[in-house]
Parts: C-alpha cells; structure tokens; sequence
C-alpha cells in the first residue's frame, strides 16, 4: 500500500477509537491524561485505562510485524534525549491541561476554542524546534 492510504487509514482508525471511546464510555481520548490515571488511579476507573493503553501498544506491534512495508522506528537517537523529551512533553502536557490526542484529535473534534489554541501552540513549537535542531543547532 501507498504511504498516503497508511496515513489516511491510521487517521480513520484514530477518529473511529476516539469517537467509540467518547460514546460508549463517556471519556475523551486524551492519552495523557489515561497514563496520569493509571499511575495515579482511583478506584474502579483503572480497568478502562490500562486496557486502552494496552491497545495502542498491542495495536502498533502487530502493525509491524504484519505489515511487510511498515516503517521502523529510529535507532540513531540518544536514549537520554528521548528521556528528557518525554518528560518535558509530559510537563507540557499538564501545563496545557492535555495533550495533542485529547486537544488535537478529540477538542478539535468537538469545535473546542480552547483545544484550537492548544494545538496551534504544539504545532508552532514543533515547527520551530524542527528548525532550530536541523538548521541552527546541527
């Protein structure tokens, strides 16, 4: 398959989750905020949020290991600047109150004003540290 469809198919497969999840259990797919309740639980709301995170991982690995043209994951980067890259998303997440699943997938969604600021800011912040890394920093 074309790269475009795989995008365009791992875009539908988002939305429908999302919307089933919103549906059927009332909750917003915002996957940090399903992480916090699972490392800071509270009682009878775990079961949910673990298996959805179970999905996601489950999801992706059989991806790849069935799909003869999957893309790989990088190999060439520093575990330690993942580690601080993950935990500076994880306290953007919080400063933001959500992260870019439940505001750009999810508040979009819903036509949430609040969610359209919070992604104009990833994305701008993405586009600039792309830019500092590749063409000021390299």
């Amino acid at each position: 398959m074309t790269a475009w469809f795989n995008a365009l198919a791992g875009g539908v497969l988002i939305g429908l989750a999302a919307t089933l999840l919103l549906w059927l259990n009332g909750r917003v797919a915002g996957v940090s905020g399903i992480l916090n309740g699972v490392i800071f639980p509270k009682t009878g709301d775990i079961a949910w949020r673990s298996a959805f995170l179970i999905g996601l991982i489950l999801a992706g690995g059989l991806y790849m290991a069935f799909a003869p043209d999957a893309s790989l994951p990088r190999t060439d980067y520093s575990r330690a600047a993942l580690v601080v890259a993950g935990v500076l998303v994880g306290f953007g997440t919080r400063m933001g109150s959500g992260c870019t699943s439940g505001h750009g997938v999810c508040g979009l969604g819903r036509l949430s004003l609040r969610s359209f600021a919070a992604v104009v800011t990833f994305m701008m912040t993405a586009m600039a540290m792309t830019f500092l890394l590749r063409h000021v920093w390299s």
